[in-house]
């Protein structure tokens, strides 16, 4: 009788208005007359999967729910993590970086029954804050300690958004339940579009470190990796930037898309890496307010409602122009990662309750583009990609106030006669968007952008404000591997992985790729006995 009660749920899909997805009564009322059952019989509703279908007029919400009956057993089953292991007096691995990639790596080792050894250049999450700060405020950059380095990678301080396409590299809901585990929302697993927020992302981070530490396991911060120890084209561990040996043959290099050292220091010993297009442009920044009425098709949003996000995608004179992190209800953050340079990127606290939306909007950049820089070799998209950060530094005065322009301005290339206040804390300078970058890009930028308005009217309005550059999308380097083994195709036991090694383009991808790197060293140990 159990085996039969366990399977008496009924699982339906629903499209119902934004008001009764959000009222757990009204909702039971409209499944009672689906279901033809009185809405006292309906025990229990466990709302699987939750999106917004904003393409008509009238706004609606796809659910996909469970329905549980009056006498059916109901089991709601709460999310545990795995059964680490102390793991204190096993084998060693070092990983370098502890964004997501690390992190998820380290996990998965202990899960495994190895010791991980995280080594990170910047500081803990409260550390870090300072350092933000400094950026904001005082225009001062600490080139270990900021947005994108410290405890938690970028994503920590610029918003943790978990929506990934790469469902086929691996198991997002591992990565999802996983976050839920150590405190993240279970709307996470819900969510067509799941997301944390930036104020609630340190805590999680801080509450891995500490399974880490309680494991056996070790995390040091402020701790650079300065070079590798390498014999006959093995690693035999690392070299911090105190000249500290810390020895071990299997090293996860999980650095981020903006260790621009680790790239000039494999190129510098001579261990193969390759440039790898990747993507550039400007953060646009609109009322959200204005999205909302675009993408909702209203006058005013209502509570039941979310702040509307956008995705548009266009080819532009033979090129893909995109938005890329788009942060409904956010703000526009300083990212640079060394002084004399300015980067932008975009972050939104849980409840994305700020007064304005901002998206990357960027081009994808080909091979050929870092021709004028082929002297750099591999490092020529790195090159490209700091000239750029480095003139919008020279333009916004040798500061942390970003180079702005008004949109429609920028389209009829017009210097704006001024600069609303906006988001971007330490401020704007208002030029011609056309100086900060080569012409090739800045024509492809203005056509895309009346392109752009054409598919979402009232987008292309001078409400909108551009900061530029939008420049550390992905990784401007690979490190190969090898496919079957992760290793590194010249180094053993060098195991590239995440953003930073052009494998992985978010959080729960960079996670993922970690989990794998782990897995094939686990592997790799298990052949050799």
């Amino acid at each position: 009788m159990l085996l039969l009660l366990l399977h008496m749920f009924q699982e339906r899909q629903l499209q119902v208005s934004p008001e009764i997805a959000a009222n757990q009564q009204l909702l039971k009322d409209y499944l009672s007359k689906q279901l033809k059952v009185a809405a006292k019989e309906i025990q229990h509703i466990s709302i699987l999967k939750r999106s917004i279908d904003a393409r008509q007029k009238a706004v609606k919400i796809n659910l996909k729910v469970k329905v549980f009956l009056q006498g059916e057993l109901c089991i709601e089953q709460p999310i545990q993590l795995p059964d680490y292991k102390n793991i204190a007096n096993s084998q060693e691995v070092i990983i370098v970086g502890a964004g997501p990639a690390g992190l998820f790596a380290a996990l998965q080792l202990i899960e495994l029954g190895l010791k991980p050894i995280v080594i990170e250049r910047g500081k803990d999450v409260r550390g870090r804050r300072r350092d933000l700060k400094a950026i904001n405020l005082n225009h001062l950059v600490n080139e270990d300690s900021n947005y994108c380095f410290g405890e938690g990678g970028a994503g920590t301080y610029s918003d943790g958004k978990l929506y990934t396409r790469s469902k086929k590299r691996g198991d997002v809901d591992r990565i999802l339940q996983l976050l839920v585990g150590f405190g993240a929302s279970p709307d996470i697993l819900v969510e067509a579009h799941p997301h944390i927020g930036t104020n609630k992302l340190p805590q999680i981070i801080q509450d891995i470190r500490a399974k880490i530490i309680e494991c056996g396991g070790q995390v040091l911060f402020e701790t650079r990796v300065a070079d590798f120890v390498i014999k006959n084209n093995e690693i035999q561990g690392v070299i911090t930037q105190n000249g500290e040996v810390i020895s071990a043959n299997k090293v996860i290099l999980a650095t981020g898309h903006s260790a621009r050292d680790i790239f000039e220091l494999l190129d510098r010993k001579k261990i193969f890496i390759e440039a790898k297009p990747f993507a550039l442009g400007v953060r646009a920044e609109h009322p959200q307010e204005l999205i909302d009425r675009i993408q909702y098709h209203c006058d005013y949003r209502g509570e039941y409602l979310p702040p509307a996000p956008y995705s548009i995608v266009r080819q532009v004179n033979g090129r893909g122009m995109y938005s890329f992190c788009m942060c409904p209800g956010g703000v526009i953050a300083p990212c640079a990662t060394s002084p004399g340079e300015v980067v932008t990127n975009g972050w939104s606290p849980s409840k994305r309750d700020q007064s304005t939306a901002n998206s990357g909007i960027v081009i994808e950049l080909k091979l050929e583009d870092f021709k004028p820089f082929a002297k750099f070799g591999p490092l020529a998209g790195m090159e490209f990609q700091k000239t750029i950060e480095q003139n919008a530094w020279q333009l916004a005065g040798q500061t942390q106030r970003v180079p702005a322009q008004r949109l429609v301005d920028f389209t009829e290339n017009k210097v704006s006669a001024n600069i609303p206040k906006t988001s971007y804390v330490p401020g704007t300078t208002s030029v011609e968007m056309g100086q900060v970058f080569p012409d090739f890009l800045t024509n492809i930028l203005r056509n895309g952008f009346v392109e752009f308005g054409k598919s979402m009217r009232g987008y292309l309005t001078n409400e909108a404000v551009l900061h530029a550059p939008e420049s550390r999308t992905s990784s401007p380097v690979r490190i190969p591997r090898n496919s079957e083994t992760l290793e590194h195709v010249q180094i053993k036991g060098l195991y590239p992985c995440g953003e930073g090694a052009g494998y992985a383009g978010g959080i729960v991808s960079a996670a993922i790729d970690g989990e794998k790197c782990a897995l094939k060293i686990v592997e790799s140990i298990l052949q050799l006995h």
